[in-house]
């Protein structure tokens, strides 16, 4: 097995809206229907046949550390994402490892500054997904991955209708072909274009995270603070990000009463 990961949960939030739940729980430890929203991811990824995965913390990172150590077991398949699966129910323990911004920089160095800190631990093309989101159809799947990388592309989005609470959404995505694959853009304000929501699953090339389209050197030693936002609009003007729409359960957990409806 190779020693780079091919994923990254990105765990580092602070969480602001969930509080007073927040205050003393990272929000990726948060449960939805007695498991904690970023075990889902886990198990997801181990499922899909991927035996790695980094976790990057910041707020109350050591409760996370803490609460899934350096491995976790698969589950029996249960959900359709798992009956999905191309890949058999493997009992392999998924190696987990840490990227400690909070230790490290004394908090959190947002997206695109923490994956350029992890970017040393991971592999060339990688997962990334908000541990805070919960999409439990989701499938991690090499096919995908193998698809991407022969692409040619930066950056793999997967796209989700508007909820209710981000109706204006955040990208376009136009000329998709038969199975579901477009370019992923980024009109202009005062277009009528159809935007979706970025859902935060996406596979990335290391190159997008290295010069012209990030400035921040591998490994990230200052603890730069940047957003994962302008690298993928600079990349979309040079049609360099594909997307793809998910339709499965998605809930970005963003506030109490969510979380209390997905518990309901």
């Amino acid at each position: 097995m190779s020693s780079l990961s091919p994923a990254i949960v990105l765990a580092a939030g602070r969480g602001e809206r969930m509080r007073p739940l927040t205050d003393t729980c990272p929000k990726p430890l948060l449960e939805v229907q007695g498991k904690p929203l970023m075990q889902y991811h886990l198990e997801a990824l181990a499922q899909g046949g991927f035996g790695q995965a980094v976790i990057n913390t910041a707020w109350l990172g050591e409760q996370i550390e803490g609460h899934f150590g350096s491995r976790i077991s698969t589950q029996p398949p249960s959900t359709l994402r798992e009956q999905l699966s191309k890949t058999e129910h493997s009992s392999t323990p998924m190696a987990l490892h840490y990227s400690h911004e909070g230790r490290d920089f004394g908090g959190a160095l947002e997206t695109a500054g923490g994956i350029a800190r992890a970017l040393p631990q991971l592999a060339p093309v990688f997962w990334s997904m908000a541990g805070d989101v919960f999409a439990p159809d989701f499938v991690f799947s090499q096919a995908a991955v193998d698809r991407f990388a022969a692409s040619g592309k930066l950056a793999h989005l997967w796209l989700v209708p508007n909820p209710t609470h981000h109706r204006k959404g955040d990208f376009g995505l136009e000329q998709v072909d038969a199975h579901g694959i477009g370019l992923c853009t980024d009109p202009p304000a005062d277009s009528t274009a159809q935007r979706y929501t970025y859902s935060t699953f996406a596979l990335f090339h290391h190159a997008l995270f290295a010069p012209p389209w990030c400035d921040i050197p591998a490994g990230n030693p200052q603890g730069i603070k940047a957003p994962l936002a302008p690298l993928l609009r600079k990349a979309m003007a040079q049609k360099q990000v594909s997307a793809e729409l998910y339709t499965g359960r998605w809930t970005d957990v963003g506030t109490p009463q969510r979380l209390a409806e997905l518990n309901a």
